[in-house]
C-alpha cells in the first residue's frame, strides 16, 4: 500500500472540479456524487435555472460550488471563463468533459448543421476547454482531465455517423494529450458508457425493436444506469488512477466483448 491508505487513495475532500454539461443527466448526478465525496465543484451548462438548483443542493452537502452559465460551443470565450473559475478557486484539479448531444439520423438524412453541432459540442469544445485549463495544471505541474466517450467510438452502429466520429476523436485526443503532458504529470483518460437509463433516453426506448437490439448486444442484459459511471469517475479522479493516462475505461455491460 505505500503511504496511502483507502482513504487517501479515493479522497476528493478539498479537490476542484469543473464538470460541463453539469444541469442535468450523467453531469449533475457524477457532480452530486462528487460533492458527497468532498469535492468542491465548478459547474458549466446552459440552462442558468437548473444550474442554481443543483448549487442549491451541493451547497447542503457543504461543498463550494461556482455556476457559469455558458455555451461551450463559443470556443473564442472558453479562456475567460477558466479564469473566472481559477480565480474564484485559486485552482483546478479535475477537468470533467461531459458536454454532449447526439443527433440520430440515418446517414443520408445528415445535414452539414448536424455534423458541425456534435463535432463541435462534441470534440471541439472538448479540446479548446481542455487546452485551457491545462494552461493552469501545468504550472502546478498536476492534474486529471476526464473525457466523456461513448462505446461508439469503439464500435459501429445505426444513425450514429458523426456521433461516433465525434466520440472516436474523444478517444484518440485523449491518448494525443497524455502523451503530450505526461511530462506535467497531467492525467489524460476517458470513460466510455455503453446506452443508459436515463430520463432523456425514456422516449428513445419507447421503440421496442430498438431497445431489444440494443439488449441483445449487451451480455449483461441491461441497460447501464448513471450510477454505474461513478466508480470511473472516482477511480480516475482519485489518487487511485495516479499511474493511469492515456486510457479510455469502457463501461458497456460487455458490448465491446463481442
Amino acid at each position: 500500500m505505500g503511504n496511502l491508505s483507502i482513504n487517501d487513495l479515493f479522497n476528493l475532500k478539498n479537490k476542484v472540479v469543473v464538470v460541463t454539461g453539469a444541469s442535468e443527466g450523467i453531469g449533475k448526478e457524477v457532480a452530486l456524487m462528487l460533492a458527497e465525496f468532498g469535492a468542491d465543484l465548478a459547474l458549466i451548462a446552459r440552462n442558468k435555472e437548473k444550474l442554481k438548483n443543483i448549487s442549491e443542493e451541493i451547497r447542503k452537502k457543504n461543498r463550494k460550488v461556482y455556476t457559469i452559465s455558458f455555451d461551450l460551443s463559443n470556443v473564442r470565450e472558453i479562456p475567460k471563463v477558466v479564469e473566472e473559475i481559477y480565480d474564484y478557486f485559486g485552482k483546478i484539479d479535475v477537468l470533467i468533459n461531459n458536454a454532449g448531444v447526439n443527433i440520430a439520423k440515418d446517414e443520408k438524412d445528415i445535414t452539414e448543421f448536424d455534423w458541425d453541432k456534435q463535432l463541435d459540442l462534441n470534440l471541439k469544445s472538448v479540446f479548446f476547454l481542455t487546452q485551457a485549463v491545462g494552461k493552469y495544471m501545468k504550472n502546478r505541474n498536476s492534474g486529471k482531465i476526464i473525457n466523456v466517450s461513448s462505446q461508439m467510438a469503439f464500435v459501429g452502429y445505426y444513425k450514429r455517423a458523426a456521433y461516433s466520429a465525434s466520440k472516436g476523436g474523444i478517444t484518440q485526443l485523449t491518448k494525443a494529450l497524455s502523451i503530450e503532458w505526461a511530462k506535467y504529470n497531467i492525467k489524460v483518460n476517458a470513460i466510455a458508457p455503453t446506452f443508459l437509463d436515463t430520463p432523456m433516453t425514456k422516449q428513445m426506448f419507447e421503440e421496442e425493436s430498438f431497445k431489444k437490439d440494443v439488449l441483445d448486444r449487451i451480455p449483461l442484459k441491461r441497460l447501464a444506469k448513471v450510477e454505474d459511471l461513478f466508480g470511473g469517475f472516482i477511480y480516475l479522479a482519485s489518487n487511485a488512477s495516479d499511474m493511469m493516462t492515456g486510457h479510455t475505461l469502457v463501461i458497456d455491460g460487455g458490448w465491446t466483448a463481442w
